[in-house]
Formats: C-alpha cells, structure tokens, sequence
C-alpha cells in the first residue's frame, strides 16, 4: 500500500502578473512603449497588461516570450491562470 502525499501551493493572494512584468522591465530597463514596439502591440495594451485588466492569452505570452528573449510563455499562462482563479474565488 502507497501513502500519496500532494504538496500544492496555495496563495493567500495573488497579484496581477503585470506586476511582474514592470518589475522585469524595470529591472532590464525597458519603457513600456519599447516593449510594446518589440511585442507590436499599442502601448495602451500593455499598460492593461501591467494594471491586469488586460489578460495573457497564449498568443500575448508567446509575444512576450520573443520580447523579453527567454523561454517563459508557460510561467506567464500559469501567472495568468492562478490571479483569474483566484478573482472568481473572492466572489465566492
């Protein structure tokens, strides 16, 4: 007989992933109209992104992929999948 034990992370809260995002640009020193030059999208989108009323779809974390020059299409899916999540929960 197996004991399965299932260690899973669970937040008190989570923040936008756009907060990791102007901390990654901050900290490479990127303005946010660069960024949206080098993901070509309007600036105005990435400011949604950045205030989370803008969500990471597949195509956009792909985008920031390439933009941002290192593999992280799927830390940013799951970023964007854990703060949905976690909103519908406050309603409950």
């Amino acid at each position: 007989m197996t004991n399965t034990i299932e260690n899973k992370y669970t937040p008190d809260f989570v923040s936008p992933p756009g907060e990791t995002l102007a901390k990654i640009l901050r900290e490479r020193e990127i303005t946010r109209a660069e960024f949206a030059r080098r993901m070509k999208l309007p600036k105005k989108t990435i400011d949604q992104l950045i205030k989370g009323k803008e969500e990471i779809t597949v195509c956009i974390a792909c985008k920031m992929e390439l933009a941002l020059g290192v593999p992280s299409a799927r830390f940013w899916i799951e970023r964007e999948r854990l703060y949905r999540e976690s909103l519908i929960n406050q309603i409950d």
